[in-house]
């Protein structure tokens, strides 16, 4: 425990990697002196048996979404996500088998294909982990307190901290735990029949838990199950990593009902919508998720708000997002039909209209699920967002808002906002600030204060989902009373006798915890101040297992402000490579952010400020030179083509000892020749579309197995076979779509390629009449942002032209023009990041699928990483992003490896073995 190592594997403690995984999503931060990555369930009991003879305590973190403060450490912060993400699916997908490390979102991509789902559904899916929901008993959206982790659980593999392992599936799993632990199986039993005795400690617990409730313990477990090692699983639910580890997890699933309209109900104030729930619930409503005034001013900007929303002067005004699901068409109709007639007798100047189109749905949803990270992050800079998360019983709702009114009015939080899952009495509200400002910190107590009075005044519960963590563990006692409270810090002291585990969470002796170690949110750049440290950007970046993440590159900045000089240079010295060298900038953090936070694109500001004049002006000058140099690169790989491998690579790694690795590649024996030139320039008038041939197909060859002459020779026969014509226009040998200056932050060579570029294309699809087709989606992609570094009316006329990338080009115009002839066998999509930014997936997989019946797309596919030339010159990187995706393509064979980009299909044939081709190739070959 006291090693220096840096070998993240085992454990470090460099401050780069403790402050880093410090932050989380909650309003709270302690910085740990050790983070160990945890290998496997041995290593966590190990881990914890080292920590009590070291007089230490251990904090479990996987996702890092929560917000309540319970997966904070000052002592050791173990990493339970990295190893632990495998997901498998049983009995046809009615059951899976989970490790904690797992997020909601892949879980369900597995689930998907058996046309089943987890039943909880937290907005934060994308990042939350099965661990985190486990141990918080979260729930979202839909699943109250029916499908919820509790309701769901069929066993779980528990690490306690003594060491002692146990799989709740065992048919002797009881009689197992008595031998093992006796103390502990003795314990439960004794609170079991001491709770089951009190009639009042038993209408408190069933009173509570008809809601969504994670306040303290899950002690209806006492009420609900007989057996030991049953309460001890469903305590494990809900504990917040202070009973044990929950190594694995076996879910039940439910099933996906596949019918699903969706509606957004604005009313004129709050209490109309408050006041319809019960009639909603009653007639079906699966969904019924709440926005305030406050919320809907934030949404109401978003690009997928509806126009009525949009034009809407928001005064004090709600929306409420009403969701009917169904087996079938005719119950979904009926569905509908009773829902309108409960919006039409409304005081509402226009009822709602359900749509059943899958983007209008997700572009509803996208209003909701974005809420929480868009509202926080319009805060003022240098302040903390702060949610709370409580549950009424829908009657008391409507009164339980007006409340809250009052109370923020009271404490002067007139920005506050209220929304949540109002179908279950479950809102979240939201209070901004200044952890530098004493007066925000007093105001901010006497507001909790007041809080706790009103919910506790309503029977309500001051935690429904998100748990106790710190943030409410002082509250505890107050909520359930004495009696209850003493059970629950039993049933802690029966499992962490010690207090090995996450001290502060949930039981304390500390009145004012939740009053405690403040984050502080200093401003940096207003590029990046609005990040809310959410976390949802970390499981798609591709350096996520062996640098640092989106997240973590931005609290890393924020904590030089208001760390030591020292600790500041001390994080300085590693940030180059930790978090610049290592992002390949793929921009998928910018999906994932509901705050469109590009950070890839931050940290090309670092590449650009680094750089010399003299290699400024290089790249400058190439921009100016690029067909003439783009010859000899294809000369260069040619020759370095036929150098024996071991030489170049020798070559290559001597240089790299001595020289930036940032600057000279690792080069192997799967570096291809050049590849052909571009199509010379042709234009009539019958044409239909212009054809920018990309230059990396020029640069690399195409795969040896590939008989055609590569992607864009292959598209050229595509369409030729659907009679459609390409121009090629003037000056394609001299041109390229920027990518190569933008991400390393060469943005006068970018600027001087995108005129270029646009000069060329403005003229030769007519002012935009033509579309513009490229047959590389990284280059489609680049040239799509080309307006970024236009101006004036460029920028404007840039707007006017089509850009497709050749997949979705095939996929719309020519597959409806030509027959297959022949069957491609299986074949497996890798999808790369800008295939995503384009959202050209479905394309890619329509031109597989028009040749192929066994088309994959791996669940764990993510970006490879390869990033034009970032895998020759950070090997490493592409290694840890590709790993889980190969591992995957590796069990089962398949007859064919496609993407449509070639230097990811660089990266994937490094990665697996196997050789990746453009998947028009393939198509071109069958038909």
């Amino acid at each position: 425990m006291s090693s220096t190592t840096i070998n993240k594997e085992i454990g470090t403690t460099r401050l780069i990697d403790r402050v880093g995984m410090a932050h989380d999503a909650s309003h709270y931060l302690l910085i740990p002196e050790v983070v160990i990555t945890a290998t496997d369930a041995a290593h966590v009991a190990s881990v914890m048996a080292q920590a009590h003879r070291d007089g230490r305590h251990v904090t479990f973190r996987a996702g890092g979404t929560s917000l309540s403060g319970q997966a904070l450490s000052d002592s050791i912060l173990l990493d339970v996500r990295k190893n632990f993400r495998g997901v498998t699916v049983l009995d046809g997908g009615e059951r899976v088998r989970c490790q904690p490390g797992a997020t909601i979102l892949n879980i369900n991509a597995h689930l998907a294909r058996h046309n089943r789902k987890l039943g909880p559904d937290p907005a934060s899916s994308r990042a939350a982990t099965i661990g985190g929901v486990i141990a918080d008993n979260s729930s979202g959206m839909s699943c109250g307190t029916q499908l919820n982790s509790y309701r769901t659980v069929e066993s779980m593999v528990i690490v306690l901290p003594s060491g002692t392992i146990i799989d709740t599936s065992s048919p002797s799993a009881d009689e197992y735990l008595h031998r093992a632990e006796p103390e502990l199986w003795e314990g439960l039993a004794a609170q079991r029949d001491r709770l089951r005795a009190d009639p009042e400690a038993v209408a408190k617990i069933e009173q509570q838990y008809a809601m969504k409730n994670t306040m303290g313990y899950g002690v209806n477990s006492f009420i609900d199950h007989d057996e030991p090692v049953r309460i001890l699983e469903h305590l494990m639910i809900g504990s917040e990593g202070t009973l044990g580890f929950v190594a694995e997890v076996t879910l039940r699933t439910v099933p996906i009902q596949p019918h699903a309209a969706t509606a957004l109900l604005i009313t004129p104030e709050l209490s109309v919508a408050t006041d319809a729930l019960e009639d909603l619930i009653a007639n079906g409503a699966k969904c019924l998720e709440l926005m305030d005034a406050a919320s809907l001013r934030v949404v109401q900007k978003y690009p997928e708000a509806t126009p009525e929303l949009a034009a809407l002067n928001v005064r004090e005004d709600s929306g409420l997002l009403v969701e009917a699901l169904a087996d079938s068409e005719q119950e979904l109709v009926e569905r509908m039909d009773a829902l309108n007639s409960v919006l039409g007798g409304l005081p509402i100047a226009d009822p709602p209209r359900f749509t059943k189109d899958p983007r209008e749905r997700a572009n509803l949803w996208q209003l909701r699920n974005g809420l929480y990270t868009s509202v926080a992050g319009s805060r003022p800079a240098g302040t903390t967002n702060l949610l709370e998360d409580i549950a009424v019983p829908v009657g008391d709702l409507t009164a339980q808002t007006e409340d809250l009114r009052t109370i923020f009015a009271a404490n002067g939080f007139n920005e506050a906002v209220i929304f949540g899952h109002a179908k279950d009495g479950n809102i979240h509200f939201m209070v901004t600030c200044d952890w530098n400002n004493p007066h925000d910190i007093e105001r901010y107590e006497a507001f909790t204060e007041d809080m706790v009075s009103s919910v506790l005044g309503h029977s309500g519960t001051l935690k429904a989902e998100h748990g106790t963590g710190r943030v409410m563990a002082a509250y505890v006692e107050r909520q359930w009373g004495p009696e209850i409270y003493d059970v629950m810090k039993t049933v802690r002291r029966l499992a962490d006798p010690d207090s090995v585990l996450n001290p502060g969470t949930i039981i304390t002796d500390d009145p004012r915890i939740h009053m405690k170690h403040f984050k502080m949110m200093p401003p940096v750049d207003g590029f990046i101040d609005r990040c809310v440290e959410c976390g949802y950007c970390e499981p798609t970046c591709p350096s996520k297992d062996l640098t640092q993440t989106p997240r973590r590159r931005i609290a890393l900045l924020r904590s030089m402000k208001v760390l030591s000089p020292e600790a500041a240079a001390d994080i300085r010295k590693d940030y180059a490579y930790e978090a610049v060298d290592t992002c390949a900038a793929d921009s998928l953090c910018f999906l994932a952010c509901p705050l469109r936070i590009d950070t890839g694109k931050f940290m090309k500001r670092f590449r650009a400020a680094r750089h010399t004049s003299p290699y400024k002006a290089v790249m400058d000058a190439a921009a100016k030179g690029w067909g003439p140099i783009v010859s000899v690169l294809q000369v260069a790989l040619n020759v370095v083509d036929k150098v024996p491998s071991p030489v170049m690579t020798g070559v290559t790694t001597a240089a790299r000892a001595v020289l930036p690795k940032d600057v000279i590649p690792l080069v192997g024996d799967d570096l291809p020749a050049g590849g052909p030139k571009r199509p010379s320039p042709q234009s009539t008038s019958a044409d239909d579309f212009v054809f920018f041939s990309s230059c990396m197909g020029a640069l690399f060859a195409p795969a040896e197995r590939s008989c055609g002459g590569g992607a864009g020779a292959s598209f050229t026969r595509l369409v030729e076979k659907a009679g459609l014509r390409a121009r090629v226009p003037e000056g394609l040998s001299k041109l390229c779509c920027g990518t190569v200056w933008v991400s390393k932050g060469f943005t006068d060579g970018a600027d001087e390629m995108a005129r270029r570029v646009y000069d060329s294309l403005w003229e030769a699809s007519e002012h935009g009449r033509l579309p513009v087709v490229c047959d590389a989606a990284s280059c489609t992609h680049g040239l799509e942002e080309t307006a970024n570094h236009l101006k004036g009316a460029e920028a404007e006329n840039w707007a006017k032209v089509t850009v497709y990338d050749a997949t979705t080009y095939v996929a719309r115009f020519v597959l409806d023009r030509i027959q297959p002839r022949s069957k491609a066998g299986s074949v497996v999509i890798h999808p790369s990041c800008s295939m995503r930014h384009l959202d050209c997936v479905e394309d890619t997989v329509a031109c597989a699928e028009f040749v192929s019946d066994d088309v994959t797309v791996p669940v764990n596919a993510g970006c490879c990483a390869f990033a034009g030339d970032r895998g020759l010159l950070h090997p490493e990187l592409t290694r840890s992003a590709t790993r889980a995706e190969a591992a995957e393509v590796a069990e089962r064979e398949y007859d064919e490896y496609v993407s449509a980009n070639r230097t990811c299909e660089l990266g994937m044939s490094r990665a697996t073995g196997h050789e990746y081709r453009h998947v028009l190739e393939v198509l071109a070959e069958h038909v």
